[in-house]
This record gives structure tokens, sequence and C-alpha cells, in this order.
């Protein structure tokens, strides 16, 4: 897919992150241990407006870690259904601005009327993607259902979740920040991005996943969050047919993930895991 050069950047006055560690920057603190107080500097996670613009008119403006960006816009445009198609993001150019990042893209006219049509210019928060949003019908927007997908043992679960312990190194510095992680069916960690916001994470997988042409029909999601409606209807909306978060779903989550089709799994730890919707997808481990 062509695109123009990407340049990320730091917070505006934020000091550089070393290669690899754009989503954080250092920052001077007072640390106190042991009743001590020492002075030190600090890796903090960096969170900046990002505003996405649809051939040139203002969609949306989040607030994110500033890394990953061009997979932030393609899987953004994917699971809001903006576009249906990663071929159908045409062009994409990230501009560092005084008062944050703009990701300027191009896609085809008629998905551009479809986008202002829907009058969704809102500022989003790291916490939520809703804020601004005009209309109740807006809110929930029911994916298609699923397809099959396929069927994991509770093996290659607890496999996925060991490794993405140690494949988040933004939050190995920060502590701030979620992952939102790609597994094929035997638990293999495939891709894995991180971002403030748990959306903003999973946005990024999910563009990462269409660039590299990965299928979501035969693998799996794993998240470092609480199953949120907003992250189901992302996932189910790019044909994700599994999802295992470490955290709990809420009641609509639960409700979009059984009409979807998707199985979502929760509370995902060591000692198990609980599946709220359709479980078929589960497979024991023999012991």
């Amino acid at each position: 897919m062509p695109s123009a050069p990407t340049r990320h950047a730091a917070p505006p006055g934020a000091a550089p992150a070393p290669s690899g560690e754009a989503g954080a920057v250092r920052r001077a603190i007072v640390r106190v241990r042991d009743g001590r107080t020492q002075r030190e500097d600090d890796w903090i996670a960096a969170e900046i407006p990002v505003a996405l613009r649809y051939n040139g008119q203002p969609h949306v403006v989040m607030m994110a870690t500033p890394a990953d960006l061009e997979d932030f816009a393609l899987g953004f445009s994917l699971s809001e259904a903006v576009i249906a198609d990663p071929a159908e993001l045409q062009d994409v150019a990230v501009e560092p601005r005084l008062e944050g990042i703009e990701v300027a893209m191009t896609v085809p006219t008629a998905r551009a009327e479809a986008v202002a049509a829907r009058q969704r210019n809102l500022t989003g928060r790291s916490s939520c993607g809703l804020c601004g949003t005009q209309a109740l019908e807006d809110v929930v927007r029911h994916p298609p259902p699923v397809g099959a997908g396929p069927a994991v043992d509770t093996a290659a679960v607890q496999r996925a979740l060991a490794a993405l312990a140690a494949a988040q190194p933004v939050n190995a510095l920060t502590g701030a920040t979620h992952a939102a992680a790609w597994a094929d069916s035997a638990g293999a960690l495939q891709l894995v991005r991180e971002d403030v916001g748990r959306h903003n994470a999973l946005d990024k997988l999910i563009g990462a996943i269409a660039r590299a042409k990965l299928d979501t029909a035969t693998g799996f999601l794993v998240v470092t969050s609480r199953a949120s409606y907003e992250m189901v209807q992302k996932a189910a909306t790019v044909g994700i047919t599994l999802m295992v978060a470490i955290s709990a779903p809420t009641a609509l989550a639960i409700h979009l993930a059984d009409s979807a089709g998707l199985t979502l799994v929760g509370f995902a730890r060591r000692d198990g895991h609980a599946v709220y919707t359709h479980p078929h997808r589960i497979l024991a481990t023999e012991p």
C-alpha cells in the first residue's frame, strides 16, 4: 500500500526517546524509597493529541502514544468501518505540529463522504473513544458475524499470555501502557503494539495485521486490559473470532461478542480464565 514518508515525533518540548522507545520520554522526578529522597530521571509514557483527517477533513482527535502511527491510521480506519479493505487507504502522511501530530489520510471519495455524513468530529481520550458522539445510534455499531475461526487449546492461551509479559518494551520502561497482541493458533506471538489507550493499542495492532497481510481467521487476540464493548466491536469488525483479555468484560461487550459469534475470554491468568461467549473455540488441554 503506497504511502507518504512518515515521521514520528516526541511531544512538543520533550527530549526524544532512544531508538525503539518512541513511546516514552525522560522526565526528572523525586523518588522516595525507604524514607530516603532521591532526584533522578525516569521514563514516562508519551501521550499527545493525534488528529486524524480524511481527504482534508478533520475526523477525530485521539490522545495516543506517538508510535506506530501508520498502523494506527490503518487500523482505526478498518475497525471503525471507514474503509472495508486496506487498499482503500491510498495515502498516509504523519506530520508533527506544535500542538501534537496530524495524520492526513486519503481514501476514496465515497468513503470520505460517508465519514463526513456521520458527523463525528469528536475529542477522544485514552480511556474513552466516544466523547462528543452526537447520537445514541452512533455509539453501538453491531458488526457482521465473524467466520468460523480456529479452535485453540488452553495451553496456547497460556503460551501467548506468558510471551506477552516480555513483549512490551514501553510498558517495561514506564508501567503505563496497554498492549494488544496477535498470536497464531499455537499461541506464538506474531505482532504486539502498545499505547496508553487500550483501543489505540488494538487499532495499531489491527493496522499491523493488515500491513503484514495476516489472516484474522487463523489466530487470536490477546489484550492487557478489560474487554470493553469498543474492543469487541473493533475486533469483530475486522473478522477476529477469539479475544482473550486479562481483565473483565462488560455486559455490553458480552452481548456484542455473543451476537457477532466472537469467543470472549476474560480474567486470563496463569491458573485459568473465564469464557463468556461461544466456548467451542477453547479446547481443554489434556493433562
